[in-house]
């Protein structure tokens, strides 16, 4: 039996950190145990364009604190208005590693996204031209389509078009949450991945819905069948290059987590590696969980693996608190719903 296992020091690949007094209480919480991370830019208002990356990434690095080593890589919101050329003066700069599409309505703050996708195709021939990638919330939003449809419509209707009209996009199917996601992103070639969260790999619809409604497992895309969990399971653990962590982590306070219309979102950064090592080491594949966590998302940004490494260790109950304070309010830990037993060490 395995009781300690190190690999690289791992990144998160989709990774929300909010702004102002929440961005302050929960930074640490990543900058703990990752090196890097995806900072998603749907903040109000979002970050649209180059200048609007630079001074975000200015806030995040006054707010880490001092001692800790994170590296944050910025992302452009991608509106109907982007202007290529700046896109293009923003790759260049080495600062903001990809652009992330919203359909609008997806999810939180992401009423400036498209609705009209002619209009940001000389964006994306961009992008394939100078390899920038593109990363996709994959969801579309006609009330006509099921919550649980939604991600399987959108690949057929949205994504797939798109991928044959612009050759050569690199795109990144974030936050996969069905058995449909896996088999289109492992049939991609080179140009096409996805990340998988730690939340999807833990739940699935059952522990939203039933006994009672738990605002704190609800998240977008939303939790699907135990089959597609699964899928995803098998995908995360296969040490297929195609799939890697982005958690998806994302802060809300309590009070409008629950409230009757909550909002979306699991906050994963305190406990994502002691909670994947649990579910790679149920899965016997904790040989694949340096691939996963610190390996396969470099690869695909054309980014070198981290120098430092980190090490898991097997004993008693893992311990994390229940909540983080913060100035803004109180936020959630994901809980698991289960003992777990594996510890980041130092």
């Amino acid at each position: 039996m395995t009781h300690s296992i190190t690999i690289r020091r791992p990144d998160d690949w989709h990774l929300h950190l909010r702004d102002g007094a929440m961005l302050h209480g929960i930074l640490p919480e990543t900058a703990r145990h990752f090196a890097r991370a995806i900072v998603m830019p749907n903040l109000v208002p979002p970050v649209v364009t180059f200048a609007d990356a630079r001074a975000y990434h200015a806030r995040i690095m006054a707010a880490l604190p001092a001692g800790m080593a994170f590296e944050p890589l910025m992302v452009l919101y991608l509106t109907e208005t982007t202007d290529p050329d700046d896109v293009a003066a923003a790759a260049a700069s080495g600062l903001v590693k990809s652009v992330k599409l919203y359909p609008a309505g997806a999810t939180t703050n992401s009423y400036s996204g498209v609705r009209d996708f002619d209009k940001v195709r000389p964006v994306l021939e961009k992008m394939a031209q100078i390899g920038l990638p593109l990363c996709v919330h994959g969801e579309v939003t006609t009330h006509e389509v099921d919550i649980f449809d939604r991600e399987a419509v959108f690949i057929d209707t949205v994504l797939d078009p798109m991928r044959r009209a612009t050759p050569g996009l690199r795109v990144v199917m974030e936050h996969i949450t069905t058995s449909q996601g896996v088999d289109y992103a492992r049939a991609g070639g080179p140009d096409l991945a996805a990340t998988i969260t730690t939340h999807h790999l833990i739940i699935n619809r059952n522990h939203i819905l039933a006994g009672g409604i738990k605002p704190h497992y609800y998240c977008l895309p939303v939790a699907k069948r135990e089959s597609h969990r699964l899928a995803l399971r098998a995908a995360a653990t296969s040490g297929d290059a195609t799939f890697f962590l982005g958690t998806d982590s994302a802060p809300h306070v309590d009070a409008l987590k629950e409230m009757a219309c909550g909002c979306a979102g699991c906050f994963t950064a305190t406990n994502t590696m002691p909670l994947l090592a649990h579910v790679f080491e149920e899965e016997g594949a904790l040989n694949q969980l340096e691939a996963f966590a610190s390996r396969n998302g470099p690869a695909f940004y054309r980014l070198p693996v981290n120098e430092g490494t980190m090490t898991l260790t097997k004993g008693g109950p893992a311990q994390w608190p229940e909540k983080i304070l913060t100035e803004a309010g109180p936020v959630t830990v994901f809980n698991p719903g289960f003992p777990v037993h594996w510890h980041v060490d130092g």
